[in-house]
């Protein structure tokens, strides 16, 4: 049974998402972790959800990159855990500097719902096991600061060390502006740290893991973070 820690801070609205998601999944168990908690032993991944920590006061994420178990993210991230940040949880991510860049306005200055096409790259990660480059993905989009920014430096080294896992595409999988739906640089959706355990997304595969609701293409996500584990404590055995 892979184990999962979604972490609920005051202001999380999509937590109930992504353990329903979780457990609809044969094999995985999501149970709520409350940010006042300081340690996330026994468990085998952990999942930043989406929302509005904190209300987004001062900036998305900036408060709550300063809740106690913060601490023991970061520290089970460097030791190797699988991290994954959905929508605000990517924010989180960025504001706590485990991934570079920054989520600002829509360039549209618009809340955006709807559903997009992603499309994989970046080569083998924890994330997207069975989808190799060039595969799409439809998972919808649900904010008003989604737009990913980075200096030119940064954006050098994402893509020199690939870590880019998905882009914005129409349903032919190009990378056009059109596709952008909140006009982040370089049409990217998420992207990994340089050990490529920690993965921040805008899009919620949380919300697309039952065909009902439009597409099941979320749980090749976390199926592929499962699979990574198996095979992480396979050779640890």
């Amino acid at each position: 049974m892979t184990k999962f820690a979604v972490i609920q801070f005051p202001g999380s609205n999509c937590d109930q998402d992504c353990v329903g998601a979780i457990n609809s999944i044969e094999g995985a168990r999501a149970d709520y972790v409350w940010h006042k908690e300081t340690t996330l032993s026994g468990f085998d991944a952990i999942v930043l959800p989406g929302g509005f920590s904190y209300g987004d006061y001062l900036r998305c994420g900036a408060i709550a990159q300063f809740s106690p178990i913060m601490q023991a993210v970061m520290k089970d991230a460097a030791a190797g855990k699988l991290v994954i940040g959905i929508c605000n949880g990517f924010q989180i991510l960025c504001e706590s500097g485990l991934l570079p860049g920054a989520l600002v306005r829509n360039r549209t200055l618009r809340f955006v719902c709807e559903m997009a096409t992603l499309r994989v790259e970046g080569g083998p990660s924890p994330f997207t096991l069975g989808c190799g480059d060039g595969t799409l993905l439809r998972l919808p989009v649900a904010h008003g600061e989604g737009c990913y920014f980075a200096d030119e430096a940064t954006l050098r080294e994402l893509t020199a060390n690939r870590q880019v896992l998905v882009r914005y595409a129409d349903p032919h999988g190009d990378i056009i502006p059109a596709a952008n739906p909140n006009g982040s640089v370089e049409n990217i959706a998420g992207i990994c740290n340089l050990e490529r355990n920690v993965f921040g997304l805008m899009p919620h595969p949380d919300r697309a893991c039952d065909e009902r609701l439009g597409s099941a293409d979320g749980r090749k996500i976390f199926q592929s973070m499962m699979q990574a584990i198996a095979d992480r404590q396979a050779r640890a055995a």
